[in-house]
């Protein structure tokens, strides 16, 4: 795969309340696994949708049947390893610039460790009935660097978050909506309907306070986040430094058919 296929798809869509971003990642047949190729066009779709002061709100989204899998681990077990997946840019402990709008995650599938940090990393998150959640960093032999050891507790509390992380098990939607880390759950085929409604809503409203509302939760919320992520992005470097990309090969079946296993 290279940078120039579409594996991020943009669409607008028009209302009375202004324009809603609807952000999808968009590599069904490998369940939106992450390359260097989605996180770049991911990062480049929301920066766009940013900058378009007609944008009131964005909705990322994964075409079906997935959200995201997380990191593509058979392209980080190729010869260009990590450094074909890691892509510098944003501040530490995001997987993108932070927005002035809200980011809705429309949780349409399976949300595994890199891609549960991309759910995080939103504003908030609505659930298809669909929807699965798990952290597999411990099973697939890597350590966290986008923010899940801050967000996911925060969310969840300490102690789910923990056995999220030790165990690798998934969380159906209900348990997820149950703990806190959606706060919606919705039939599959409503979810980009409620979404867009959702979005709509906050398009309605006066553009400056939302933004200024947003900015005021994010920096109360970064009071306690901030050292927080600077303390996973520590443990992440130490553990990239000694990190052999060819391990995750061992590993990549075993956790794929658990996960299939366990989404039944």
């Amino acid at each position: 795969m290279t940078d120039r296929e579409d594996v991020v798809l943009r669409a607008r869509i028009e209302t009375d309340a202004g324009a809603t971003a609807v952000v999808t990642l968009h590599r069904p047949e490998a369940r939106n696994a992450l390359t260097r190729g989605v996180i770049t066009q991911l990062r480049a779709a929301l920066a766009d949708a940013d900058a378009d002061d007609s944008v009131g709100a964005v909705v990322l989204t994964g075409s079906d049947p997935a959200f995201s899998a997380g990191v593509d681990l058979k392209a980080l077990g190729s010869e260009g390893g990590w450094d074909d997946i890691s892509v510098a840019g944003p501040p530490t402990g995001y997987p993108w610039v932070p927005l002035r709008k809200p980011v809705i995650g429309a949780i349409n599938g399976a949300t595994v460790t890199g891609g549960l940090e991309l759910a995080l990393a939103c504003d908030f998150l609505i659930a298809s009935d669909r929807a699965r959640f798990a952290d597999t960093h411990a099973r697939v032999g890597m350590v966290p660097a986008w923010g899940l050891t801050g967000r996911l507790p925060a969310a969840v509390g300490w102690g789910f978050a923990r056995r999220m992380s030790m165990s690798g098990n998934f969380v159906d939607a209900q348990t997820a909506l149950r703990v806190g880390l959606v706060t919606e759950v919705v039939a599959h085929e409503e979810l980009l309907p409620t979404a867009l409604a959702l979005a709509a809503d906050i398009g309605g409203n006066n553009t400056k306070a939302v933004s200024a509302l947003l900015t005021s939760y994010r920096e109360a919320q970064q009071q306690g986040l901030g050292p927080e992520l600077d303390v996973e992005a520590t443990h992440s470097a130490a553990w990239m430094a000694q990190f052999d990309p060819a391990s995750v090969a061992q590993a990549r079946e075993s956790v794929i058919d658990r996960g299939r296993k366990q989404m039944k």
